[in-house]
Formats: C-alpha cells, sequence, structure tokens
C-alpha cells in the first residue's frame, strides 16, 4: 500500500483531474494524469466503481493490487503528478500479478509518468536444513 502522502481522494481533486488530465486505456483500466506543480511528489488514486463488482471485498482486493503495483514502482515517478486509476473489469482479480504489473507499467509509460521501470526489489530468503546427525 502507498504512504498516505501518496494518495488523494475526494470530489475535487479527482475533478480537477478528470477535468484536465490525459487519458490512457485499454479494456480494463484506464489512467488519468495531469501535472501538479503544486505539490512535490505524486499522488494516486483507484477508482472501482460498484458496476464493476457488487461485493465490496473483491473491490478493495482489486484496489490494493493496484496500490501495490504502484508503490513497487514510485522510484520510476519522478515529477509530481495526480494520477487516477479507473476499473473496468472485474478480471483484475483473479489476473496474475505478473500480468496485471505489466499492465499498468505499460499504461503508466505510455502516459508518460513512468520513466524507467527499475525492477522492483525483492528478498530471498533462504530456507535452512535442520537435518539431524
Amino acid at each position: 500500500m502507498i504512504s498516505q502522502q501518496h494518495r488523494f481522494h475526494g470530489y475535487t481533486s479527482l475533478s480537477f483531474v478528470y477535468r484536465h488530465g490525459s487519458t490512457v486505456r485499454n479494456q480494463q483500466l484506464a489512467i488519468r494524469c495531469v501535472r501538479n506543480a503544486r505539490r512535490s511528489s505524486y499522488r494516486a488514486a483507484v477508482v472501482v466503481g460498484r458496476k464493476v463488482q457488487k461485493s465490496a471485498v473483491v473491490r478493495n482486493l482489486i484496489r490494493r493490487r493496484l496500490y501495490e503495483i504502484i508503490r513497487t514502482h514510485q522510484a520510476a515517478i519522478v515529477e509530481p503528478y495526480d494520477i487516477v486509476l479507473t476499473v473496468f473489469s472485474e478480471q483484475l482479480a483473479e489476473l496474475p500479478a505478473a500480468k496485471l504489473s505489466a499492465q499498468v507499467v505499460g499504461l503508466l509509460t505510455e502516459a508518460g509518468i513512468l520513466k524507467s521501470v527499475p525492477e522492483p526489489s525483492r528478498v530471498i530468503v533462504k530456507k535452512q536444513s535442520n537435518s539431524v546427525k
């Protein structure tokens, strides 16, 4: 989940992005963004409507997955953008993480938000063998 500093909500903030932002979309997801010179870092919001899925649990799952993808690639977002991700399909809840990440990163790159896509850091934990001799 991204930090509170990087999230925004509220009708006024969203309506500004909807009125002045540029849109990049595919069949399942749309990204609308506008550069915000009054801020020092990006802000992001994820909108998943009730038409997409009636269950709040599934809507929140989609929202959490998208926030996590943005968080793992936040080092590549260098300019202060206001970003709104709008979901159109409930299939994002069951899509494998690699495919979902590739979709979101592709749209963010196409929109000009991501400058270079770094690999997200992964921690590898080795299991210790507990063999008795």
